[in-house]
Parts: C-alpha cells; sequence; structure tokens
C-alpha cells in the first residue's frame, strides 16, 4: 500500500533541549534531545550507526509543534551510557532501554521513528512490546526475519553486508577513528567522495565530537557503537563459513502488531530495495514509501521529504 504526502504545519519551527538525561531501573543512563511539551503525545526518535541524536535535528524542530519529540542517544553513543562488555548491547538490552525509556519519561504509548540500527531495535520493541507503540515508523532497516533469510541465502545480501564482518574485527574501532575519523566519515556517503554535501561546516563538527566521547572502563570511544555488530546474531557468513540457520525460526513470531509506515531509499548499497519484498507477511497493517534515487542516509538528504511522509502518517 502506498500513499502521500503534501504538508507539514505551519509556523515557526520547535525549539531543541539537549543536555537532558534519564536514569533507567537497568542502571543506563540515557541523554536524549527534545522539542515541544511533555504531556503532547510522545514521539521517540531513535538513531542508527554511526549517529546520535543530532540524525533528528530536522524532524525534532517539526514535531515539536504537536508532540513531545524526544531523541535518545542509544547506549554506546555520544553522551550515553558506554559499557565496555560485548554483551552489553545484545538486542535485549537495548530493547529494554526503550522500554524504560519510555516510562521514564512519564509515558506508557508512543510513535516511534526509526532509520538503520534503531530500526533494527524497534523492529523488536514493536514485536515484543505492541501495547507500548502507536505506530512505528522505519527508515531503511530490515524487518529480522526477512534480513536473516537475505543473510543466509541470498549471495548478493552477503557481499553487501560484509562490511558487518569487517566491524566485528577486534581493532575496528582504531581503525574507524584513525586521520581524523577519516574511514568513519567515508561511511556517510554514497559516493565515495568526503564529506558527502549535508556533512560539513558545524554538523561534521558535531559529529567528530560526539565520536570523541570518551567510553568506560578504558574502552575506546566508538567501541560502544561498534559492539551493535559484535553482539548481533545477524551477519553473513564469513570465508569459510556456513550461512546462518535460520530453520529454527518461525516466522509467526516475527509478525507486528503495530500500524506501519516504511520509508526505503531506494539507492542504499548496503539495504538494498528487495529487503522490503515479502513485507506485507509480516505487517498486516502496512504502508510503504518507497523514494527512487535516495541513500541510505536519506532522513539527511531530504529533511523535508522525511518530515512529509512522517506528518501524513502521524497528527
Amino acid at each position: 500500500m502506498t500513499g502521500s504526502a503534501t504538508e507539514t504545519t505551519m509556523g515557526a519551527p520547535a525549539v531543541i533541549q539537549h543536555l537532558q538525561f534519564a536514569t533507567l531501573p537497568n542502571g543506563t543512563r540515557l541523554h536524549y534531545a527534545s522539542a515541544g511539551e511533555r504531556g503532547k503525545p510522545l514521539m521517540l526518535f531513535v538513531h542508527g550507526f554511526p549517529e546520535f541524536w543530532y540524525e533528528w535535528e530536522a524532524q525534532l524542530a517539526e514535531f515539536g509543534k504537536t508532540h513531545f519529540a524526544v531523541a535518545p542517544d542509544l547506549r554506546g553513543f555520544n553522551l550515553s551510557s558506554k559499557p565496555a562488555a560485548v554483551d552489553a548491547y545484545r538486542p535485549k538490552h537495548i530493547v529494554e532501554d526503550l522500554v524504560q525509556l519510555i516510562g521514564a519519561l512519564g509515558y506508557d504509548r508512543c510513535v516511534v521513528v526509526a532509520h538503520d540500527w534503531g530500526g533494527a531495535i524497534c523492529w523488536n520493541l514493536a514485536i515484543q512490546h505492541p501495547q507500548l507503540l502507536e505506530r512505528l515508523i522505519i527508515i531503511n532497516a530490515p524487518h529480522p526475519y526477512l534480513f536473516a533469510q537475505a543473510l543466509a541465502t541470498d549471495p548478493k545480501q552477503q557481499a553487501a553486508s560484509a562490511y558487518m564482518n569487517w566491524l566485528r574485527k577486534p581493532g575496528s574501532e582504531q581503525v574507524l577513528a584513525a586521520d581524523n575519523f577519516a574511514r568513519l566519515e567515508a561511511l556517510l556517503t554514497a559516493s565515495g567522495e568526503q564529506p558527502a554535501p549535508w556533512f560539513s561546516g558545524e554538523t561534521r563538527d558535531k559529529y567528530r565530537a560526539a565520536w570523541s566521547q570518551p567510553g568506560e572502563e578504558g574502552s575506546h570511544s566508538l567501541t560502544g557503537g561498534v559492539n551493535y555488530y559484535r553482539a548481533s546474531p545477524m551477519h553473513p557468513p564469513g570465508p569459510g563459513e556456513p550461512p546462518p540457520d535460520i530453520s529454527r525460526l518461525d516466522p509467526a513470531q516475527f509478525v507486528v502488531r503495530v500500524p506501519m509506515l516504511v520509508i526505503w531509499a531506494e539507492n542504499d548499497k548496503a539495504l538494498p530495495a528487495s529487503l522490503v519484498d515479502g513485507l506485507d507477511r509480516f505487517v498486516p497493517d502496512l504502508r510503504l514509501e518507497r523514494i527512487p534515487g535516495a541513500t541510505h542516509w536519506v532522513v539527511h538528504e531530504q529533511p523535508e521529504r522525511i518530515n512529509l511522509l512522517i506528518r501524513s502518517a502521524v497528527r
């Protein structure tokens, strides 16, 4: 099912507040930025790798007009807790962070918008805790069963995801940080040119500052973010390894009982548009919007269009 959006709300952008923190019952301390008044309906914006709350600056400014719009730094990123252990980044722990954050903000339901790793976490959030979500909006993050299936059976997806195995290796964070984060910055462009058009000036400075925030227990500043890859069971087979066995996965356990809008930029080199094929099997209430020519970084490349699409699903 597809639809269209034609307008956002009028008026001045909402003022963004940051340097706010929530200490959760599990001990995690999450930094977050927000816009709008607490008490209005909650919208939670969840970033990916190698980003932080600032990915959603344009969305906070827009949706803070009508909602309490909140963008946390996930654990391991920027000003949030950064445990050193790989096991601390298993998906169940990140999901629990978000469940507890919603409660800590004083809410029991919200709209969630998520991209990349944030989307991977929020697919699980919706599957496991549908009562917490009024609606889920995913931007270029594959459904977990479809992604596992592609990693197991599709040579093209295995090749496109080979970078995941490199990131899982010891020392990848040091390589990413070398030469003032040159390798990490290269991830933020699809063309090979550096920096990407949107990644310059103040934005570039903010990202470098976020990537430089120290880790905990003597860990590297980037270890937390890279540990998402190390802790995840989702990765392609390495050289000489068999593909992952998905025979024990029950597709019925991966159905999302939440109304969804999925936005897919079709020029994503790592996550091709074929990953949305068959998505309606797992999402009974689905609207799918494709953006031809846009890359994985569509939130930055086309913020106004992303706002229009989100606004068309959220009033």
